[in-house]
């Protein structure tokens, strides 16, 4: 409770529903995670393309696995692959099994990115535990997990792409 001329009020957040309080939560998280990607030099790259970068990971992907790993339609996929193309940090190659296909593959611009990202991500999780307490933060991420477990069983649900 806060003091305000002598009368007690309630932290308006302690009845906010527990649904608007996660999307704060991550609101605020990914706003501080792009603009510390943008001033380190990645203000072309929106959080839909870091999970493009996740999702081909080492071994690059088709443009419609990458649809299929992000949630989103083929010609969406395509258009992000388009755009990540005309920057320099992916290419299409020949795909292994021959054919027609294309393998979407990530260019080293794009682990340079991966790698500042990361450093960014690390130094915000550092900062929450600083922040909340190192026990909690570890509570913290211990809830999210039992809550995703209790949502999804075993599996691991995609991460939406915020545009």
């Amino acid at each position: 409770m806060c003091q305000h001329g002598g009368m007690a009020q309630r932290d308006p957040l302690e009845q906010t529903e527990l649904t608007f309080l996660l999307g704060m939560g991550f609101q605020l998280m990914l706003g501080e995670f792009v603009r510390r990607t943008d001033d380190a030099g990645y203000a072309e790259l929106r959080p839909i393309h870091g999970l493009a970068f996740q999702a081909l990971g080492h071994d690059g992907a088709t443009s419609s696995e990458l649809a299929e790993a992000l949630g989103i339609t083929k010609q969406a996929a395509g258009q992000v692959v388009n755009y990540l193309e005309e920057r320099g940090y992916v290419r299409r190659v020949v795909h292994p099994a021959g054919g027609r296909r294309r393998l979407v593959v990530l260019t080293d611009k794009a682990r340079r990115h991966l790698t500042v990202a990361g450093s960014a991500l690390h130094a915000l999780e550092a900062e929450v535990s600083e922040a909340i307490g190192p026990v909690e933060a570890d509570t913290l991420r211990h809830t999210l997990i039992a809550l995703i477990r209790a949502r999804t069983e075993d599996g691991v649900p995609p991460l939406r792409p915020v545009w």
